[in-house]
């Protein structure tokens, strides 16, 4: 028995220091004004807590990171479902070059991805040059400091990159799915919609309900993206302020509040899990 206990002392100690102990830490300094320089702990009860809804920036922040969430995470899931589904038919050809081809995006690192797309949607980028070519407009946009475009270059460049990895994930499942389950929807006249709608989708729920709690917890965790695309500011205007960049900013920024970033995390935390739960009670888990 000790020797077991040995076995896995060392993951137990991991775990105690990276997660429990963590977690416990900053619950404590969510409810001090922590003062880095000086190495004081004040407690301020819930003051950091109230300051959140106080601060029109954690507002935004918040309001950001929920609309990042509610588009990307249904669309991502959907196209990578539809996808899957094409590459799973047997009536593809080059299915396998297709799945290397889609699959690429994940092999890139996010950072430079979003380089890559800072520079398509440049003003002076490929993607001002189509679209004024098809006539969509004669002046330019500069979609990486206008507010009301900033936001969606990032949802875009995040659909994109994490498409294929779900789509992966699907494929994987659809490998068990009986074909023979498809040929007797021919047999009724059912057509490919069909197919999708009342066998491919109830198959693979489970599987869907993975693939939305992993979007939702990346996408309320997204950061990097965020911080590369503002130069770590959440500009233009805020517009891609989300919670975790603004955790960093005050974690970390020129006049650090710990408590308060501590405080941000606590709340970041209980709302990804939260819409978990409910996204998978809707989904149909237990």
């Amino acid at each position: 028995m000790m020797q077991g206990y040995a076995f896995i002392l060392p993951t137990i100690l991991i775990l105690l220091v990276f997660f429990v102990i963590s977690i416990v830490f900053a619950i404590y300094l969510s409810f001090n004004k922590v003062d880095l320089f000086t190495g004081e702990y004040t407690w301020n009860n819930f003051e950091n807590y109230l300051n959140i809804f106080k601060d029109s920036r954690s507002l935004v922040a918040l309001k950001n990171t929920a609309i990042f969430a509610l588009f990307v995470v249904p669309i991502q899931t959907l196209i990578a479902l539809i996808m899957a589904y094409i590459l799973a038919s047997r009536d593809v050809k080059g299915k396998k070059a297709f799945r290397l081809i889609y699959f690429l995006p994940t092999l890139t690192s996010s950072s430079a991805l979003t380089i890559i797309f800072m520079f398509l949607f440049n003003i002076n980028g490929p993607i001002n040059d189509f679209l004024m070519s098809l006539g969509f407009y004669t002046t330019p946009i500069n979609f990486l400091q206008e507010p009301e475009y900033a936001l969606k270059v990032i949802m875009a460049m995040n659909i994109w990159s994490t498409v294929p990895y779900f789509m992966t994930i699907y494929l994987a499942s659809l490998v068990d799915l009986p074909y023979s389950l498809y040929e007797a929807a021919e047999i009724d006249g059912a057509n490919a919609f069909a197919k999708l709608r009342f066998i491919t989708i109830p198959y693979l729920r489970p599987i869907t309900t993975y693939v939305v709690l992993t979007g939702i917890i990346g996408t309320f965790q997204m950061f990097d993206q965020a911080y590369i695309f503002s130069n770590g500011s959440g500009g233009p205007n805020n517009s891609t302020l989300t919670l975790s960049l603004l955790i960093y900013q005050n974690a970390f920024g020129q006049m650090p509040t710990m408590g308060f970033a501590a405080a941000l995390a606590v709340i970041l935390s209980i709302i990804i899990f939260t819409v978990s739960r409910i996204a998978e009670k809707l989904n149909g888990g237990k």
